[in-house]
């Protein structure tokens, strides 16, 4: 069952990191770390003026599962909005935790860390990019003052 899990297809997913680093002038940064095992994902965000993802940046250690999960992530990322992330996010816990299908849409590609629902061990791991992308946007979004559609697209 191990070897089903690092799949060639994870494995691929994993190699793959796109938009690997960090941004010179976030509008929002998040920070996760698994406690179980270490891995940790930094994500900066700068936004849009309707609070979409208008650049994306993730600096992220982790094993292969972690690493393949922020992989899919920085594939559908730009244009997204917190709403989309959110969903992502319970779609990947339901997936995980309770059977669930996983993630529709721009993140559907998610998915392919359905066998990791029999590896509680690396739930976290596989959570961190995600979750750090949340607190990276919502921090972001904190920052525009209400009805200021265009406070965070000027300082990009």
């Amino acid at each position: 069952m191990i070897d089903e899990l690092y799949s060639a297809r994870i494995l691929k997913l994993a190699a793959n990191l796109p938009h690997s680093g960090r941004l010179a002038a976030p509008h929002g940064t998040g920070e996760r770390v698994a406690k179980l095992c270490g891995s940790k994902a930094i994500v900066d965000v700068r936004l849009d003026a309707e609070g979409g993802v208008a650049a994306f940046a993730q600096d992220v250690k982790a094993c292969a599962l972690g690493q393949a999960a922020a992989g899919v992530l920085g594939e559908a990322v730009i244009g997204a909005s917190v709403h989309e992330i959110e969903a992502a996010r319970d779609g990947v816990t339901a997936m995980l935790k309770s059977g669930g299908e996983g993630p529709e849409g721009r993140f559907e590609g998610l998915r392919a860390l359905k066998l990791v629902a029999d590896y509680p061990a690396r739930h976290a791991s596989t959570m961190v990019a995600i979750e750090a992308t949340l607190d990276a946007m919502k921090q972001a979004l904190a920052r525009k003052s209400p009805g200021d559609r265009t406070s965070l697209a000027g300082a990009a």
